[in-house]
């Protein structure tokens, strides 16, 4: 049986002319500038707000930021282009002037807002719908030569409910990753990183499932995000809310960290820190 480590473990991605390593393991906090997002701690509005939790991310230890203006919660509405632009924008033109040197990553479908991050100075595109909601998206991030966080999920809609299936999760989601990052490839794109979407449109088994064969992501030689923080396969699955699951979240993270994942998404910076720390030395 071929070992995971005999594949390509090379996670260098291209920032603007700098290498960012990956092969050490990076935090990237969540900043949700949206009144909706599932967890409601997340939720930043005010410039004041947001600048304050950036500061006290960085003090903790985050590598990157990664700032949204539409929640992909089940069941959201997802906000027309002017609202999500409105929402982003005064607040990542703040974060660059105040933190010059910080690698900001922009969650969006859209490559209207997309736009507006890069002229921005954002570092990174998160695209949670893997290509499959604005294909302009894609041409524009070639153009600027921006790395580009691949999500799974299915080809459906991002915050759909899913349905019971038979399907075998893991092989899906290795057939989605390779047939489209090669069709990034072919439109220029070489900085890719994949995220394998826990809760978008699969069922609490199909998370946990992915979770399982985690380690066999590894065979498409990509760094690899986490976001699994306060998800909603934490909380049903053991009967909490999402702001009693940051114990759960732990354990997971925990898990991937030594299943070789690259980037984890957080919404608690310190304690996913503290993770790395713990583990470093351990291993």
């Amino acid at each position: 049986m071929t070992k995971i480590h005999q594949f390509n473990q090379n996670r260098f991605i291209n920032l603007k002319g700098n290498l960012f390593d990956l092969n050490s393991p990076k935090i990237m906090g969540i900043i949700n500038c949206t009144p909706d997002s599932f967890y409601s701690e997340s939720r930043k509005t005010h410039i004041h707000e947001i600048l304050k939790t950036v500061e006290s991310m960085l003090e903790n230890g985050v590598d990157i930021i990664d700032i949204g203006g539409a929640s992909t919660r089940p069941n959201a509405i997802i906000p027309n282009i002017d609202e999500e632009i409105a929402r982003i924008h005064e607040p990542i033109k703040a974060i660059r002037k105040e933190f010059k040197d910080l690698v900001i990553s922009l969650d969006t479908m859209s490559s209207k807002v997309a736009e507006i991050g890069i002229n921005e100075g954002i570092s990174i595109i998160n695209d949670v719908s893997g290509g499959s909601y604005d294909w302009e998206l894609i041409e524009l991030v070639a153009e600027k030569k921006i790395p580009y966080i691949l999500t799974y999920n299915n080809g459906n809609e991002v915050n759909t409910v899913p349905l019971a299936s038979n399907r075998n999760i893991f092989m899906e989601s290795i057939k989605f990753f390779s047939e489209r990052i090669q069709k990034l490839k072919n439109s220029g794109i070489n900085d890719i990183i994949i995220d394998p979407g826990f809760g978008f449109d699969k069922t609490l088994e199909e998370n946990f499932s992915l979770l399982n064969n985690f380690e066999l992501l590894q065979i498409l030689e990509k760094p690899i995000l986490v976001g699994i923080s306060r998800k909603s396969m934490i909380y049903n699955k053991i009967g909490i809310a999402p702001d009693e699951s940051l114990n759960g979240t732990t354990v997971l993270n925990t898990v991937t960290f030594l299943k070789n994942a690259s980037i984890f998404r957080v919404h608690d910076v310190k304690e996913m820190n503290e993770i790395r720390k713990l583990l470093k030395a351990c291993i």
